[in-house]
């Protein structure tokens, strides 16, 4: 009976010591083990065998990217202006080892020469430069931070300058410039607004008399034209009735001498007819006649008509 529970103990003793010594390492991550307070080997992703009151994970070292966010820093331009900076550090550990047993707090170690770091480069920075220049103190704060932190197995991805704060007075002085150069810039932008206007209403008025102008001038010239064929309808008209009166004229006149050819009337008739009708024109003024010597060849025109009209 003591004998099986001895038994039983020393099972139950091995099976602890066997679990015991079964170390299961997750994704990304690296065991340090040491073997009697030296290091030994690294525990890799998966199930590892340590020795059993020999061999023990002394830490686990994380290799994925991490974030260390620093709090505000002072840091004193070149111009002998005070600011606070806090800045943001992406770093990633490669080696294990190093990372454990080269630097005591590698963490603290990091912010320490974050800040002495930047305080350099700030340094060298007047405060227009420091405000402006975020990205090249970034590359040149990673640069410095890569490089010293090497021998400690840890990689410097990147740095980041999250805020930039300068004293309260140099605020107040900025707001105040910021906001002239605002109004500076809302009165140009107003300014060429209005100039904008001015041109396109002058644009607009001459276009506009332009096209009075045209509207007029094409007024007048179907006005021109229209008083033209006016005038030459009324001229053609004037001439058709001029040349119908003349040929109402020749037409009485063929009948008065159609007619004197039917009625037989001789020179002595057409002679005293002539008289009378030099009588009748006498009466307007009874003193005196005058006949131009012409006048009493006309009276025998009449003779050459008769005779023409004989002829027909």
């Amino acid at each position: 009976m003591p004998l099986t529970i001895g038994l039983i103990i020393l099972v139950l003793f091995i099976l602890v010591i066997t679990l015991s010594s079964i170390k299961i390492i997750k994704q990304s991550s690296v065991g340090i083990v040491m073997r009697l307070g030296k290091f030994s080997r690294k525990a890799e992703t998966g199930v590892n065998f340590i020795l059993p009151f020999i061999e023990r994970i002394y830490t686990i070292v994380d290799l994925r990217e991490s974030v260390l966010d620093f709090p505000p820093q002072p840091v004193i331009t070149k111009d002998n202006v005070t600011m606070q900076i806090d800045t943001v550090v992406y770093y990633k550990v490669t080696d294990p080892v190093n990372f454990i047993f080269e630097i005591a707090n590698p963490l603290s170690a990091i912010e320490n020469l974050t800040a002495t770091t930047l305080r350099n480069i700030i340094g060298e920075l007047d405060l227009d430069e420091t405000l402006t220049s975020r990205d090249v103190v970034n590359t040149k704060l990673r640069a410095i931070l890569d490089e010293a932190t090497d021998k400690w197995g840890i990689k410097v991805n990147r740095v980041e300058l999250k805020n930039i704060l300068p004293p309260r007075d140099i605020q107040d002085a900025m707001e105040k410039q910021m906001r002239a150069e605002r109004q500076r810039r809302e009165a140009v932008l107003r300014a060429e607004g209005e100039k904008a206007a001015a041109i396109l209403e002058a644009e607009g008025n001459k276009e506009s008399a332009i096209l009075r102008a045209e509207a007029e001038k094409e007024a007048l010239i179907h006005a021109a034209e229209g008083q033209r064929q006016a005038s030459i309808l009324k001229a053609q008209g004037e001439a058709e009735a001029i040349l119908q009166i003349q040929n109402a004229k020749a037409e009485g006149t063929k009948a008065i001498l159609l007619a004197m050819k039917d009625a037989g009337v001789d020179d002595q008739v057409l002679a005293l007819r002539s008289m009378e009708a030099l009588e009748k024109i006498a009466e307007g003024d009874a003193s005196k006649l005058i006949l131009p010597s012409d006048a009493v060849n006309f009276l025998g025109t009449f003779k050459g008509i008769k005779e023409v009209m004989s002829d027909q």
